[in-house]
């Protein structure tokens, strides 16, 4: 019954998320894990292949507050949070809520934005609430953070802190669409875009629901020492300077749960976590200085480690 709540709830959003984001089936569910796993986004593609759009349709399609946060370098940490302002009349502070008061957050461009001010969001990632002011302000029961950010144009850019990339249980990728797809977009889009008509299919309580649907899939101990051999392996690696966090394991362990579900499967396979592992932990990997040199990419380090590490029963 939880299996079929879950699988229930990820067709009704991939078909609706997918009258607007053609042809990329494997990004829809990777980012719907991440919503049924409470986790935050970071897409890091080139302009104009979606990324926006696939923040909107997320959160029409569930029905849920939208708002945001185009980063820029005079940004102030205020102007994500929201500010204390004082009134002649009550004569007291009232605060007055920032943009990231909302369920779907999408900081778009966050490397544009000073290090002061990216991490404003640290606080909201991790514990679901803000201080401004020396007050605490909870957030909605579900909050996600969708950030983007150019790879190709570094110019006026700050690198993301290591902190806060590690809040971030994914990191995906769009790219270009197949050329099929590619048509199929600009025929959408003759008269009107497709987002325009789009409609809410799911709820905030069917979200909830599917969420601890997924904590009920059955995770053995041999799989649970996997996941800490995949992430042990990281921290010791020759060419890795830092590896995967405890928070990075906790991320596989509930996508894996995610992943087995999607699969029809109430518990999770060591095959589970070799699918979602460079989502998980390519980001969060900082390589030695040698091996920029050598031109080593996180992604092939994580698929090397993989390889590397004993696989349960085989």
């Amino acid at each position: 019954m939880s299996i079929q709540i879950i699988q229930v709830f990820r067709e009704k959003m991939k078909k609706n998320i997918e009258l607007v984001i053609l042809g990329k089936s494997t990004v829809v569910e990777r980012a719907l894990m991440a919503m049924l796993c409470g986790g935050h986004i970071l897409i890091e593609d080139i302009p104009g292949t979606g990324k926006t759009m696939l923040a909107r349709s997320m959160a029409i399609s569930l029905g849920s507050k939208f708002s945001r946060i185009q980063f820029t370098p005079d940004m102030l940490p205020s102007d994500v949070t929201g500010v204390s302002i004082f009134n002649q009349k009550s004569r007291e502070f009232e605060f007055k809520p920032g943009p990231i008061m909302a369920n779907i957050v999408l900081a778009d461009e966050i490397n544009r934005a000073t290090p002061k001010t990216q991490s404003a969001l640290l606080e909201a990632m991790e514990e679901r609430q803000i201080t401004v002011d020396g007050k605490t302000h909870q957030l909605a029961e579900f909050f996600m953070v969708i950030a983007t950010q150019n790879p190709i144009e570094y110019e006026g850019t700050f690198n993301l802190p290591e902190a806060q990339l590690d809040r971030f249980m994914l990191r995906l990728n769009i790219g270009y669409p197949a050329g099929e797809h590619e048509i199929g977009i600009m025929r959408a889009q003759q008269y009107s875009h497709p987002i325009q008509d789009l409609k809410a299919v799911a709820s905030l309580a069917d979200l909830k629901k599917a969420q601890e649907a997924v904590k009920k899939v059955h995770v053995s101990t041999d799989v649970e020492q996997y996941i800490v051999a995949v992430s042990q392996a990281t921290r010791t690696h020759d060419e890795i300077y830092l590896g995967a966090s405890p928070r990075a394991s906790l991320a596989l362990y509930r996508l894996g749960q995610c992943q087995a579900a999607f699969q029809e499967r109430d518990f999770v396979i060591p095959d589970d976590i070799k699918a979602i592992a460079p989502y998980v932990l390519a980001h969060r990997l900082l390589l030695q200085p040698s091996s920029h040199y050598q031109d080593m990419d996180p992604l092939d380090l994580v698929k090397e480690i993989l390889n590397g590490v004993r696989v349960p029963g085989a």
